[in-house]
């Protein structure tokens, strides 16, 4: 059986289910609180999604394990820009829906901005060739939910069990009332990755400007032609070499110090 909620925006889950245990509410309360208590700057984006499947696994009912993706929407090819699993069945699983596949419930969940789920994988047609291989795997159920922003689709966290018919409506209250948080953590988490990367490249630029310079006046002094040109030769031997534009420019200071000593050494 597979099911499906239309969400058109990030908005808030709906009320729980009459039939929520209390020990299901204290589990997802102590997942939010986890949630809420991650400090993005201490980890890694892969190390804080990790976190966060893990959160998942204990939050929602029945399941076994979770994963959490973060996909790139506007590619064809719903490029995976990093994902992270709460134990190893989950990671295979993640493996054949975006490596080899391209199909399953993470990509319907986040491309259609909505909560999907099935109780039988192995027979499910919305997924035909993802299905039946993760069903002989024994896995049969999954509920998957996109983590949503109000103006943009994140990722999802796919949630897994072994056993058939296991995320119930009670279980997709939990789920949502869990993703709803878990997409704004992920998102920061994302955006200050991009910030420290960001900054590692101007860091790497700032310390390559140097040596760059020093090349372009070291074959100014040999041509006598323009900057321009000489900035010219030292990219045009960066793309036919394959090699970064600053391993290009020392190479060159380098051998110009090289030649310098030889006459010094030998007049």
């Amino acid at each position: 059986m597979t099911r499906s909620d239309d969400h058109d925006d990030a908005s808030p889950a709906p009320p729980l289910s009459p039939d929520g245990s209390s020990a299901d509410l204290a589990d997802l309360q102590a997942s939010l609180s986890d949630l809420g208590g991650l400090v993005a700057g201490t980890l890694g984006l892969e190390q804080l999604l990790s976190q966060v499947a893990g959160f998942a696994a204990h939050a929602i009912p029945g399941a076994d394990g979770a994963g959490v993706t973060l996909l790139q929407m506007d590619r064809p090819d719903n490029r995976v820009q990093a994902m992270a699993a709460s134990t190893g069945f989950v990671s295979e699983i993640d493996q054949i829906q975006y490596v080899a596949l391209n199909e399953g419930p993470c990509i319907t969940a986040a491309r259609e901005r909505r909560t999907v789920r099935s109780g039988s994988l192995g027979g499910d047609p919305l997924w035909p060739h993802f299905g039946p291989r993760v069903g002989r795997l024994g896995v049969h159920s999954v509920l998957s939910l996109p983590l949503l922003l109000p103006d943009q689709v994140v990722g999802a966290i796919n949630v897994y069990a072994h056993a058939k018919d296991v995320f119930d409506d009670h279980a997709t209250d939990m789920g949502e009332r869990f993703a709803a948080p878990a997409a704004v953590a992920v998102h920061n988490a994302q955006i200050l990755a991009q910030a420290q990367a960001l900054t590692q490249q101007l860091q790497h630029a700032l310390t390559s400007r140097p040596i760059i310079d020093q090349a372009i006046g070291i074959l100014l002094s040999r041509t006598g032609g323009t900057t321009e040109e000489a900035f010219a030769r030292l990219r045009t031997i960066s793309q036919s070499e394959h090699t970064k534009l600053a391993a290009v420019a020392q190479h060159v200071v380098d051998e110009a110090i090289h030649r310098a000593r030889a006459r010094h050494t030998n007049p």
